[in-house]
């Protein structure tokens, strides 16, 4: 399963009526699923429902999710002012007692200022309203399967990065390995001449403290062992790339691992080579570490 990123955006429109709406997601790397809702008032019934449908499509990041709804485009209701009318039609009649003239046509008599007037809205019914949330509620699916496929586009190109900063830690691990100074001989000769220096400073060392000073001087000289566990890890980085399971929190983890053994790589280090090498490897680690960051 290709890697998915916690990056992502979607806009998605809707209408039903003469209403309109559209909806837009925003996400963002983050521990866990954290989603925040932008509602106009009336809304606020169908959040669980929201937050249900993005936990289909979303496992991790900090989604941000604003519903605008515009319904402007709907015809102001009128009504006819009875009073208005009254006072007109009373006017009329007395003009037509003192001047010859044609009755007026109903359109002119109600083209008169007042005459007609903006009626209250009326409220649309429960059948209406539950209607319009469902279609509303849909289109978020709509938006959520979108955000999830521009997450799932960015993912691929967050492997490619991925992938090409483990293949530079692998470099740099067959580097350190094959170091002058990560050498058997070289360690051998390293460890004599401590072994020496230590048996200058004190004779009087007994034969199994100078065992015990051996030994830990030749587990500081050993990197073998932090350049096997770097092998081991590079090669978990590449399974976890080629399974099928969400690879975030695993990733996380292991970039952890490598910065261990990186650490012990550098303290262990006995020449500006290999030290130079250790270096490196931390950078690297660490530009993985920051993208690992992004991934679901």
């Amino acid at each position: 399963m290709p890697l998915t990123s916690m990056t992502g955006f979607a806009r998605v429109e809707g209408e039903a009526g003469l209403a309109r709406w559209h909806w837009e997601l925003r996400s963002v790397n983050g521990k866990g699923l954290d989603a925040r809702f932008r509602l106009p008032a009336g809304f606020d019934a169908v959040e669980p429902r929201l937050r249900a449908e993005m936990a289909k499509h979303l496992k991790r990041g900090n989604c941000q999710a604003s519903l605008t709804v515009d319904r402007s485009a709907a015809p102001a209701p009128l009504r006819v002012n009875k009073e208005a009318l009254r006072v007109v039609l009373e006017a009329i009649v007395e003009l037509r007692r003192d001047i010859e003239m044609k009755p007026p046509q109903p359109e002119g008599i109600l083209a008169l200022r007042g005459v007609l007037e903006s009626a209250d809205i009326v409220e649309e019914s429960e059948e209406v309203r539950q209607a319009f949330e469902e279609a509303v509620v849909i289109s978020f699916g709509e938006a959520a399967a979108m955000l999830a496929r521009a997450r799932a586009e960015e993912g691929a190109k967050l492997e490619t990065m991925l992938r090409a900063h483990v293949d530079e830690i692998e470099r740099l691990t067959k580097a350190a390995a094959a170091s002058p100074a990560a050498t058997a001989e070289a360690m051998r000769t390293r460890l004599s001449a401590q072994i020496s220096e230590l048996l200058s400073a004190s004779s009087s060392l007994s034969a199994e403290r100078l065992a015990q000073e051996a030994a830990l001087l030749a587990t500081k000289a050993d990197v073998r062992e932090e350049i096997d566990r770097l092998n081991a890890h590079i090669a978990q980085a590449r399974d976890i790339f080629a399974g099928t399971e969400a690879a975030g929190r695993r990733l996380d983890f292991l970039t952890q691992e490598f910065n261990r053994e990186a650490n012990t790589l550098c303290s262990k280090a006995a020449d500006i080579g290999l030290t130079r090498i250790g270096l490196e490897l931390k950078t690297a680690i660490d530009q993985l570490r920051e993208q690992v960051q992004n991934v679901e």
